[in-house]
């Protein structure tokens, strides 16, 4: 019966830790983009992962993210941990933006951590 009841506890706990992380990331978008012009993404998923995976960008340049009817389930909750994304985006008109400052190399998951992907900035 105890470990019944630690499993029960341990699903609670991860429903209300990624509700947090849900209603959290739904506030967070990166505004400086003072000329409006961005370099749209669109992701899909292929082979349970998005695509494209890869996404290229340079140093100052707006990137906006969106993601496609195909896309479902956890994957639609983006995390870009290094700019501090974590949104759900319920529909294909739902975006998230940033601006990279610095060259590197950023990863991007679902919520969950299933999906992957990297954003290369030059």
């Amino acid at each position: 019966m105890k470990s019944s009841s630690l499993y029960l506890i341990g699903i609670v706990f991860v429903i209300v830790v990624f509700g947090v992380m849900m209603l959290k990331g739904e506030s967070y978008q990166n505004n400086s983009n003072p000329t409006g012009e961005y370099r749209e993404v669109i992701l899909g998923i292929k082979d349970f992962n998005y695509y494209p995976n890869a996404i290229n960008a340079d140093v100052g340049e707006t990137v906006r993210i969106k993601l496609d009817s195909s896309v479902t389930g956890c994957f639609r909750s983006l995390t870009i941990r290094d700019f501090k994304i974590n949104k759900y985006l319920k529909t294909s008109k739902d975006y998230v933006e940033f601006t990279p400052s610095k060259a590197g190399t950023y990863g991007f998951s679902c919520s969950m951590g299933m999906g992957t992907g990297v954003i290369i900035v030059k």
